[in-house]
């Protein structure tokens, strides 16, 4: 009698069925399954959505709101917020949701500005320390240490005097400050991957450490480093902010979230909403991003 696969399956059912359960599936479909739980919880998705909202008025602030963020208006001047103003006026008349609004594009680029130096920088040091080892590695991490061992707002201030005040040296200081835990994580990463079993086959098999390192090492290390790099934009946008609030971010009359909220201080009693609502937009934005990053970091893959 010919074998068929009704056969198979009615001869061997239970390994039938787990071949069933097992059967290779697309990255489309893993992506999906991945992405299905997470759509189930409601305070992933406000969080999802505030941070999409700011990225958007980061790329294309003129959607979002149609006011002039830095037209004066001395008759409207601290008006409390309505229909006609959101978030009110500050002390010059000015639309303070549209401030807030463009003022994303300079916080949340100096933000990815910071976060891209400090991922460049620490993948390059955990890397270099961990495939290598020996005297380099214990040199390299002793560096680290040290910059462990300073306050992060410190260290910036410190670099952001030396190279002076705006935009880009508030961002090239915020991100050497956070390079020592993108480094760290980096160097754990690749210290517990570079001697599994298949990485090990790799190189018996005639694999190039660069290869090995960019098929097997890079690949499997990047889930905790892309974790970190969410919590650490959260991190820079509080880091950037603080240090435009002490003066070292852009001058006025930019619009940046640090400067807003600096500027409002003066009125925390007359006026309350102007230092006020920049300061829970900016709260709102850095709870989502950190909420999103805890969520995937407890979500297995």
């Amino acid at each position: 009698m010919p074998i068929t696969i009704k056969t198979l399956i009615d001869t061997f059912p239970g390994q039938a069925s787990q071949a069933a359960v097992w059967r290779p599936r697309s990255r489309w479909q893993r992506a999906r399954l991945a992405v299905a739980p997470l759509l189930g919880r409601p305070g992933f998705l406000l969080a999802l959505a505030i941070v999409a909202f700011a990225l958007l008025a980061a790329l294309a602030p003129g959607l979002l709101s149609h006011a002039d963020p830095y037209a004066t208006a001395p008759l409207a001047k601290l008006t409390s917020p309505g229909a006609a103003h959101w978030f009110g006026t500050d002390e010059l008349g000015r639309d303070l949701y549209s401030r807030v609004v463009y003022g994303s594009r300079l916080s949340v680029s100096a933000s990815l500005l910071a976060v891209g130096i400090a991922l460049i920088g620490g993948l390059g040091l955990g890397i270099v320390a961990g495939f290598a080892g020996g005297r380099l590695d214990t040199l390299l991490m002793r560096l680290i240490d040290v910059m462990l061992a300073l306050p992060g707002l410190l260290l910036a201030l410190a670099i952001v005097t030396a190279i002076g005040f705006g935009t880009l040296p508030v961002a090239i200081a915020v991100g050497v400050g956070i390079i020592p835990g993108f480094a760290r994580t980096t160097r754990a990463e690749v210290l517990r991957i570079k001697n599994l079993p298949y990485v090990e086959a790799a190189r018996l098999g005639g694999a190039s450490w660069t290869r090995t390192l960019l098929r097997h090492v890079l690949p499997n290390a990047w889930g905790p480093v892309a974790v970190l790099a969410t919590l650490d934009f959260g991190a820079a946008i509080l880091a950037t902010a603080g240090l435009s609030f002490l003066g070292f971010g852009a001058a006025p009359p930019a619009a940046e979230w640090g400067t807003l909220i600096a500027n409002g201080r003066s009125f925390l009693m007359t006026a309350p909403w102007v230092p006020l609502l920049p300061g829970l937009f900016l709260v709102a934005v850095v709870f989502s991003v950190n909420h999103i990053a805890r969520t995937l970091e407890e979500t297995p893959r």
